[in-house]
Parts: structure tokens; sequence; C-alpha cells
């Protein structure tokens, strides 16, 4: 089987994990000539089963691990493992593959994982030599090689003893010039440390001496810097000299107008209390206008309750009681709704001008600053005018406005002075009220008002 391009498997076993009795190496030389090829021969134990990877290689003699092979060649498995044959192997070794030196080497043969199975004894690779070959030669010449041979023993006892000398000598030397060596090496080194901290110390010379020149060009560009700077901060300074006196002025007119921004809040504080005194005297008129409107439905109830036991004679006067406590009741309800309506705008200008003062109203003090009489009026020196003026001009109108009886819708002159006296009068002429559909009558249209609850009737 030649040898091919893929690595055996090995292993780094060492030699104590080895089982070297598994194969038996057969017929190995002593040498083997270089530059032709040898022939292994190996049998397999019975208790040894090959397998396909398995392989035999040459080894140096000392190897530790099968990783240290020379060369190797796969072995080939035979057909039947149990006979006599199969034990029998061989593996064949081209010359080209071979070791060129003369040292000792043998066969080993390794499984596939990488463990070694059996060791031949060692060989080696060399040419034959003369002490290979039998010489004949006479007693004479033997006497004289015996002669030749103690010459030269005692010749080579004479240059072992020179050469222990010489040996003594070199070993003298060779201390001497390791310490030699040794002191050269430490100066060396030293050398190399002083050169190496030289060139350190020289860099970081250089360095600094960069950083210096740096600094000093960055030096003289911030201070042209701070020079144009301080030119800018005196025209600055100058700017902002002339920016300070103009607000000193402004901060003087802000006084003045502080101060009389204090004014008008007194002034509308005084405004504001007058306008929760009307608003008091309103939610009194409420009140009032509530326990009449109570009454008058307590009337009309008692009215209602003697018009269903009186006859019709009754009925008459009933009526007309009747229709005036009516007529006096609208008047009333509308009054109390004017009243409600008046109540509630003031109720929501109060809120507008204690948010427009920034106040609370339930945290308002009623504490207000004292001013001169006549606070309805509007003062000359508000800025904006009193927001409130005007108020208790707008409100609801009372009886007097009423130009139309609510009971008859008759209409009243417009050139009459007194329209509460006219309507006083009018309620007080004698009038027929129809007690089906209220319908109203003056007491002369008689005859119209029987035609009328006549047709009821019908």
């Amino acid at each position: 089987m030649e040898e091919t391009v893929e690595d055996p498997p090995t292993s780094a076993v060492l030699l104590d994990h080895c089982h070297f009795s598994q194969v038996i190496f057969n017929s190995v030389e002593k040498f083997y000539i270089p530059g032709g090829d040898i022939t292994c021969y190996y049998t397999l134990t019975q208790h040894f089963i090959p397998r396909r990877k398995d392989w035999i290689g040459i080894f140096r003699v000392g190897w530790k691990t099968t990783r240290e092979y020379y060369t190797f060649m796969w072995v080939t498995l035979p057909v039947d493992l149990n006979s006599e044959s199969a034990k029998q192997q061989e593996v064949q070794f081209k010359a080209y593959y071979l070791p060129k030196d003369d040292e000792y080497y043998q066969f080993c043969y390794v499984d596939q994982d990488g463990v070694v199975r059996g060791a031949s004894i060692p060989f080696q690779f060399r040419p034959e030599n003369e002490e290979d070959i039998l010489v004949v030669t006479t007693q004479g010449e033997v006497e004289e090689i015996e002669q030749h041979n103690k010459e030269l023993c005692k010749e080579n006892r004479e240059l072992k003893d020179s050469c222990v000398s010489l040996q003594k000598q070199n070993s003298d030397m060779q201390a001497t010039l390791q310490k030699k060596q040794e002191e050269l090496e430490t100066l060396k080194s030293i050398n190399k440390k002083l050169e190496q901290t030289m060139k350190e110390q020289k860099d970081c010379w250089e360095i600094e001496l960069l950083q210096l020149k740096e600094q000093n060009q960055k030096m003289s560009s911030e201070n042209e810097k701070m020079g144009v700077r301080v030119d800018q901060l005196q025209a600055q300074l100058s700017n902002q000299g002339k920016e300070m006196e103009k607000l000193v002025q402004g901060v003087q007119d802000k006084t003045e107008q502080l101060e009389h921004l204090k004014e008008e809040n007194g002034q509308l504080f005084l405004s504001l209390t007058e306008q929760r005194e009307h608003q008091k005297q309103l939610e009194q008129t409420v009140e009032e206008m509530k326990q009449r409107e109570t009454t008058a439905a307590k009337k009309q109830q008692e009215l209602m309750a003697r018009l269903s036991l009186s006859g019709y004679d009754q009925n008459m006067d009933l009526s007309k009681r009747l229709s005036e406590n009516k007529m006096i009741y609208n008047v009333l309800q509308r009054e109390k709704e004017k009243m409600e309506e008046e109540n509630d705008f003031l109720k929501r200008e109060n809120s507008r001008l204690l948010s427009y003062m920034g106040l609370d109203c339930d945290s308002l003090s009623y504490q207000v600053p004292t001013s001169n009489q006549g606070g309805t009026r509007q003062d000359p020196g508000l800025v904006f005018g009193n927001p409130y003026s005007g108020i208790q001009e707008s409100s609801a109108p009372s009886l007097l406005s009423i130009k139309k009886c609510p009971t008859c819708k008759s209409d009243f002159p417009d050139d009459v002075f007194d329209h509460n006296l006219a309507l006083e009068q009018h309620l007080q002429t004698p009038s027929l009220s129809c007690p089906i559909c209220d319908k109203t009558f003056p007491a002369k249209e008689k005859q119209i008002f029987e035609d009328h609850v006549f047709c009821h009737t019908l």
C-alpha cells in the first residue's frame, strides 16, 4: 500500500499506557542498507482485531508519543481473521521515505485510536563495514597486530590523560567564559535598559518641547483674543451703562405707574364693597318677593276653597279678588325673575372683578380703604374708568314701569304720570270674571259676560 497524504491517527498517550504484546514483529534486521526498500513482517495475536485506520510507523528510539513518527504505511486488513494466514502480515516501506541517518529506529503498530499495540527491536540504516567481514591472518601477523595494539593502547592511555587534562582546562575555560558571557549579558542588559531609558527620556523631552511650543502658540493666540475681548467688553460696558440709565428711568416710570395702580386698586376695592352691599339688597328683595309669592299662593288657595263653597252670587266678588291676586302674583313673579337675573349678573361681575384683581372670593377681606363720598360716580383719576359704573342703574324695572293691566290686558295712556296709581284705580273698578276660562269683562258689559258664560254650557 502506498503512503497517502492523509495523516494517521495519533494521540498523546505515554508509553506506560501502551500494549506492545498484541502485535509481534518478525525477522527484524540489526541494520538495513540505505537506498533500498524494506519489508516489515508482523504477526497479529488472537486477541487483537485490526481496523481500517491502523498503521505501522518508523519511530526514532526514545520517542514519547505516536506523534513523533518519521514515516508510516497503512496496514492491509485480512480477508478472514480466523485463518492462520491472516495472522502473518507484512508491509513494505519505499526507500524514498526512509531515514538517511544512522540513528536507531524501530517499527511500531498503532491502531486507529492512536494507541501502540506492538514494537520491534531497534535497527539502523547504514551500509556494511569491514567489521562484519571474516579476515584470515597468520601467527606472525597476529603477534605484530597484538604489539601494535599494545602500542596503540599505550598511546591511547596517554591521549586519554592528555584529553582529561585538556578537558579540565576546557571546563575551566568554559567556566571562565560562562562568567564572562554572563557579565557581558548583564552589561548588555544594563546597556539596553539605559538606552531604552535614554530613548524614553528623549521622547518625553521631545513631547514636552512640542507641548510647550503648542502652549506658547495657544497663549499667544489667547492673548490676542483677550485683547479683542477686552475691547468688546469695554464697548459692552459702555452700552450697558447707557442701558442702565434707561433701566433706572424705566424703574422710576414703573414706580409711578405702581403708585397709580395702587390708587386704582383702592378705588376698585371701594366699588367692590358697594357692589356687595347692592347684591345683599337684591337678595333681600328676592326673599321678600318669595314671601309675597307664598302669601299670594295661600290667598289663591283660600279663595278657591271659598269659591267652591259659595254660590254664583259670591262668585262674582271672589272672581274679582282672584283676578286681582293673580295679577299681583304674575307681577311679583316677573319681578322675582328679573331680580334673580340681576343677582346672577352681579355675581358674575363680582367674580370677574376678583379675578382681575388677583384675589380669591373666600379669602377677600371686607376692610377696604376709605374714600370720599360719591363712590358711584366715576373717578377721573382712573386710567380705564370704573368697570362697574352704571350697574345700579341697570336694575330690573319695578311696578312703576307697568303700562298694561295684567288682568284685562287694557293699555294705559302714555301721558299718565303715575301708572301705579292708575293700575290701582283700574283694579278697584268692578269687573266680571268667567269662572270657566278666567276671562275678565268690565262691569258695564254684563250682557256680554252672561252670553260668554252661556256659550260654555252649549
